[in-house]
């Protein structure tokens, strides 16, 4: 099974209940599971093998939160090489802003131009559409879960 470090970016705490959400269904599964809330960049590249999930809402006018701000500076300044990270992103936004999932969006470019490669498509949550996005977390879990085994 594997090792997932999950790295969250919340405001507010929606995408915290995400987090510990999608981390309850993984370990069910079988995975390990480590939530970085705040996220190093040294303590979730530790090892190679393990597969990080970034978690994200968005802030302001598309911001990543305050307390992932500091993983995306250092990912964007250090441009570490990750060709050997896999990844996933599941990010929450308001689709009546311009700026929708943009905290998700950035961190899954950042991660890109680091040669990482993302399993799967990136989740997109609207939070108007989805009361709990949990819920629709849960379905893109659960399918995503198939890609890392």
């Amino acid at each position: 099974m594997a090792k997932l470090n999950i790295v969250v970016g919340s405001m507010l705490g929606a995408a915290e209940y995400v987090a510990d959400h999608v981390a309850s269904l993984l370990e069910q599964a079988g995975h390990q599971t480590r939530i970085h809330n705040p996220a190093r960049l040294a303590e979730v590249l530790g090892e190679p093998e393990e597969i990080l999930l970034v978690v994200t809402s968005t802030h302001g006018a598309g911001d990543v939160p305050d307390n992932l701000q500091p993983f995306a500076r250092d990912l964007a300044e250090q441009r570490p090489a990750l060709d050997n990270l896999r990844y996933g992103v599941i990010a929450l936004g308001d689709s009546s802003y311009d700026t929708f999932c943009q905290g998700g969006k950035t961190l899954d470019h950042l991660l890109s131009e680091c040669g990482a490669s993302r399993i799967g498509e990136r989740l997109d949550i609207d939070v108007t559409q989805h009361e709990i996005p949990e819920d629709a977390a849960e379905v893109w879990i659960r399918e995503w879960m198939a890609m890392i085994a």
